[in-house]
């Protein structure tokens, strides 16, 4: 266990921050995120729908979280997101955190190949779209992240 003094998390005690997408006031999404990542050994915090991106930056430099989730189910996610990543990575402090999107990133169905390599050129590190297949890739990240130690 770490010492409640200690200012900087260590690894596995860093959260993973979910929020939804600027325009997306859906919170299902949400809480299915967040019981799915406690699922797999990791604290949440769960900033909710429509979330400003200067509250998500504010959030993550108080946070210090090992991943930052973006979710969309209102088919505007790869807008919202190109324009909030574009944000977070110009914040000198959360250059270097982990930013993943997924869910419905398109109004016109799934991102193409285009898109995609767009969302990671602006900086996320992964895209997950809605899918099963998606599901099963952002699990697998899940497992590879330090994890809490549960008691």
């Amino acid at each position: 266990m770490s010492n409640p003094l200690t200012l900087t998390p260590t690894p596995g005690d860093q959260p993973v921050l979910v929020v939804g997408g600027i325009s997306d006031s859906h919170t299902w999404n949400l809480v299915y995120l967040q019981l799915l990542v406690e699922e797999h050994g990791h604290r949440v915090v769960n900033l909710g729908p429509c979330v400003p991106e200067d509250l998500l930056i504010g959030e993550a430099l108080v946070h210090d979280p090992a991943l930052i989730v973006i979710s969309s189910v209102n088919g505007h996610g790869y807008h919202d997101g190109m324009r909030t990543v574009t944000r977070l990575r110009e914040h000198p402090g959360l250059g270097a955190v982990p930013v993943v999107i997924g869910g419905k990133l398109g109004i016109a169905g799934p991102c193409g190949d285009e898109e995609e390599a767009a969302l990671r050129a602006a900086g996320y590190d992964e895209v997950f779209e809605e899918s099963a297949d998606g599901i099963a890739a952002f699990r697998r990240m899940l497992d590879a992240l330090p994890q809490r130690a549960l008691v």
